[in-house]
């Protein structure tokens, strides 16, 4: 619920500097709180920074989606996508199938092959170490990583994958064959551990286990990706809070390319069913003070969860669509179907701005990956125009 300021000239003040520092932690709790009243004068504050930031350009990633496999040893009170072994959908993708889809995506002007799998599940899945040994892999991460790299050998796309909590050798691994890895932060909040919570039985779901993963992957300067889930229990101070993680990281390390702000969509038959979404002004406070926390950083937030009035998260600052498919569902979403890449660029258009596609590393970080190994530099250089954007651009 919200409240109007008890002096609107606070408002005023705090949102008088946006864009050019920081609004302090107190400024956003209380603008996350704010009334109805403030809303406008803070959307036109986070549009402001953004045009400081990165003006008239928004980005997005043409993208296939690779479900490598989706057991998973975690049960999130708010996913369909994880399965048991046995269970209807259980699936683990072979080396063709992989294959398979990459190609298809190349004829389709796709640049990005996003890899999103469950968490270790051979650790607690006899059936995923069969898997894995039919394959010829000892673990999940080592078959990832033979799938990257067969992607950047053998296509024109670049893999970004987010297999869940890694240690620094497998950061370091990866980094090696991928431009830019991902791990959602989703929240800080511990609270959300407990029984029943949104992370209850989700051991790799514990706030200080994935600030871990973030944290070394900017001692090795790994172009990342994180974000938030907002709307699945943490209250506005302790969501500012995940935001401020996420930024203080970058700060000590510049190496977080993109934070999704991303909006809680609940799913038949999962314990959070009945669980209220967040509402389209509860996502544009929210999207608004994440870019006036970070007003020189890429803010993204999902079209497909906002849909059919996606174009209005443009309203809150972000500069981002993130990765768009033309081919393959979100298959941890599969109810919301991605929009068409012609509508995307029509309703960005609309409001003012032009679309440009990226790759999946954005172009400010590109040298970073390219520091990795020779081989992502070559690709790098083979895949971008003059501005550091896809050459294959739509």
């Amino acid at each position: 619920m919200t409240a109007s300021f008890p002096d609107a000239q606070f408002a005023a003040a705090e949102l008088a500097d946006a864009g050019t520092k920081p609004i302090s932690r107190e400024a956003a709790c209380r603008l996350l709180r704010a009334g109805d009243d403030v809303l406008p004068s803070l959307l036109s504050a986070a549009q402001l920074a953004r045009a400081r930031f990165k003006p008239g350009v928004i980005t997005y990633s043409r993208k296939v989606f690779l479900p490598l496999t989706n057991l998973c040893r975690d049960y999130c009170g708010y996913c369909t996508f994880r399965r048991d072994p046995g269970e209807p959908g259980a699936h683990t993708m072979t080396p063709d199938e992989v294959m398979e889809v990459v190609r298809a995506g190349e004829r389709m002007g796709c640049t990005e092959a996003l890899f999103s799998l469950g968490d270790k599940p051979e650790l607690v899945f006899p059936q995923m170490r069969d898997i894995l040994r039919r394959f010829g892999y000892k673990s999940t991460l080592h078959y990832l990583e033979a799938m990257c790299e067969k992607v950047l050998r053998e296509s024109s796309l670049l893999p970004h994958p987010n297999p869940g909590l890694m240690s620094a050798e497998w950061l370091e691994r990866l980094s090696r064959v991928a431009p830019s890895l991902g791990l959602m932060l989703e929240t800080t909040s511990a609270r959300l551990l407990a029984k029943n919570a949104a992370h209850d039985n989700a051991p790799d779901k514990v706030p200080a286990k994935r600030l871990r993963v973030i944290e070394d992957a900017g001692r090795r300067k790994i172009p990342f990706t994180t974000g938030i889930l907002i709307g699945i229990g943490e209250t506005p101070d302790e969501r500012v809070d995940s935001l401020l993680a996420i930024r203080d990281l970058h700060e000590r390390y510049g190496h977080i390319q993109e934070v999704i702000v991303q909006n809680f969509r609940a799913k038949p038959v999962t314990l959070m069913a009945r669980w209220p979404e967040p509402g389209r002004k509860e996502m544009l406070r929210t999207l608004a003070v994440a870019r006036l926390l970070m007003p020189g950083m890429n803010i993204q937030a999902p079209p497909n969860l906002s849909d059919p009035h996606y174009a209005d998260l443009l309203e809150g600052g972000i500069n981002d669509w993130g990765g768009v498919s033309p081919l393959t569902p979100d298959f941890i979403n599969p109810e919301k179907p991605w929009p068409q890449l012609d509508d995307l660029r029509l309703r960005t258009e609309a409001k003012g701005f032009e679309l440009r596609q990226r790759l999946p590393v954005y172009p400010e970080f590109a040298e970073q990956a390219a520091a990795h190994s020779d081989l992502l530099a070559e690709r790098l250089r083979s895949s971008v125009d003059a501005a550091g954007y896809a050459r294959r651009a739509a």
